[in-house]
């Protein structure tokens, strides 16, 4: 008689409350693992492109300085020594042109204590531990990068503002990366004199160097593959191993219930996300939640398996349009690069 194989249960992410205490946010922010491996010696300038050069030779010289171990400060000095350097480094450019990659060169060259993590997580950061809290933790690194810094909120904008002023006058050395150039950083969204006014104390700490080029990757998005029916996602699910399955609604309603500095401890042990029935987004905060689950699972190279509609239907026209069009565009970006992954999932 053979035996009936018995399916294996998905996980299912609605199920899961993560707690995450501020040692393991801190100890997280480092560079994701497809970045693990970079370092200036393997970033290719594009010949064509004398900035990429450019920018490569700057940092490379950054790092050669952060190498040395920190200077010790006098008891009586209340400011750290004045640097030949300012503050902060800004490489500012379009997608695909090596900015992460040079980022997290210069964060693995760099003597510690250090940081790296996106601007959203820094975000989530701050609102998990508090203003005090995050500034007391942070002004004992030598280093904090900022990968996608991005300022199309205007709380974010008080928020981080405030955040880098003080790391600053503590003496650490800022560097990010963006797609937009500081003085110009949510401009077509706010214009408010007070929030223009904090954008532009912002970028007097950074050395501004832009990197031209075509995205190495490709232009424009990928096309999206296929959807798959809901019995296929769950039965996918269910022949891999530490797979989860869940309903599109009832995910992102439990993602609403949870702070987005949650969201990586969320996915831990998965290694494989189905979800069934995505439906084109409505609502603006539910996108947002989705565009850090998105920047989560593609930092742990989650495959994806979907039904429902096209990923690239997801994010509607009008939001597509509006002032979170970067965040949108590098979701769907991912989303659809990590669903081509989840193609290769077996189906009975």
């Amino acid at each position: 008689m053979v035996g009936r194989r018995v399916d294996r249960m998905p996980i299912r992410l609605v199920e899961r409350r993560p707690e995450v205490s501020p040692d393991r946010l801190l100890s997280e922010c480092v560079p994701p693992p497809r970045f693990a491996p970079v370092r200036f010696e393997t970033y290719r300038p594009d010949p064509a492109e004398p900035s990429q050069a450019d920018a490569l030779a700057v940092l490379v010289e950054r790092g050669r300085v952060l190498a040395e171990p920190r200077r010790q400060r006098s008891w009586w000095r209340r400011k750290p020594p004045a640097e030949t350097l300012k503050p902060g480094i800004y490489l500012d450019g379009g997608f695909g042109v090596g900015k992460t990659h040079l980022l997290a060169s210069l964060w693995h060259v760099s003597s510690g204590p250090k940081m790296y993590c996106t601007f959203v997580e820094l975000t989530n950061l701050v609102g998990a531990l508090g203003m005090r809290s995050a500034v007391d933790a942070l002004s004992a690194y030598r280093l904090i990068c900022i990968d996608e810094f991005e300022l199309d909120d205007p709380g974010d904008t008080v928020l981080i503002s405030r955040l880098l002023r003080q790391l600053v006058e503590a003496g650490v050395q800022l560097a990010a990366t963006s797609n937009t150039l500081p003085d110009k950083l949510g401009e077509g969204r706010f214009q408010a004199i007070d929030f223009l006014r904090e954008i532009q104390g912002l970028a007097g700490h950074f050395d501004v160097r832009r990197i031209d080029g075509p995205d190495y990757r490709h232009r424009g998005l990928p096309v999206a593959p296929e959807p798959w029916t809901d019995d296929a996602v769950e039965r996918a699910a269910a022949d891999r191993p530490d797979a989860s399955c869940d309903h599109f609604v009832d995910l992102y309603r439990h993602l609403g219930e949870l702070h987005p500095s949650k969201y990586g401890a969320f996915l831990d042990g998965v290694q494989a996300v189905g979800i069934t029935d995505v439906r084109e987004l409505t609502d603006e905060n539910i996108a947002l939640r989705l565009v850090v689950l998105a920047d989560r699972m593609y930092d742990r190279d989650l495959p994806l398996l979907h039904s429902g509609i096209s990923l690239d239907r997801l994010f509607p026209p009008e939001m597509l349009k509006g002032g979170y069009r970067k965040k949108y565009l590098r979701a769907l970006s991912r989303l659809i690069a990590l669903a081509h992954a989840g193609m290769d999932a077996p189906v009975r």
